[in-house]
């Protein structure tokens, strides 16, 4: 049997794991706000344009973003949540559905890692690249969602590790 002490250095290290992803994820927010406003003022100004930018934009800022933002929206609780009839149930049902979920979950975004870690290898071993007007290579940007899932299914275990402690659902 696990020592509570474990249980909490765990869910710690999990929600360090997830905000160094999410500071990541922001880090690329700014660089996609600074990159897009270069842009614009190179075209208003010069009558100018960085080359790729839409590339860029769509294909490494949106993806990160979103992708390794997802951990740390669920440990904050920030999905939406369809939970109208759940409320209205005992204590005890409430956290056996909790409890449900979370394992529907930790085996859809564990099979979602596995995939996209597969691909991710697959993309990285042939260099993969999209169609442009120059060499665009994608290969990095299918690296952020292993992470960006490995990070959420971290967060679903320390929410159930959560509400197993607690005896509640969160």
């Amino acid at each position: 049997m696990r020592r509570p002490e474990e249980g909490a250095a765990m869910q710690t290290l999990i929600r360090w794991t997830n905000l160094a992803t999410m500071a990541l994820a922001s880090a690329f927010m700014i660089l996609m706000m600074s990159h897009i406003t270069a842009d614009v003022a190179l075209r208003f100004l010069f009558n100018g344009r960085l080359i790729g930018t839409l590339e860029i934009v769509s294909f490494y800022y949106m993806v990160v973003i979103v992708f390794l933002s997802l951990g740390y929206v669920e440990l904050r609780g920030g999905h939406i949540r369809v939970d109208l009839f759940a409320k209205m149930m005992p204590q005890d049902v409430q956290i056996g559905l909790y409890v449900l979920a979370c394992g529907v979950g930790l085996v859809f975004f564990g099979m979602l890692f596995w995939q996209s870690l597969h691909d991710a290898l697959s993309a990285t071993a042939r260099a993969e690249e999209a169609m442009s007007n120059f060499t665009f290579y994608i290969w990095p940007a299918r690296w952020a969602l292993p992470l960006g899932f490995a990070g959420i299914w971290l967060a679903v275990l320390s929410n159930l590790l959560k509400s197993v402690t607690q005896r509640r659902a969160l």
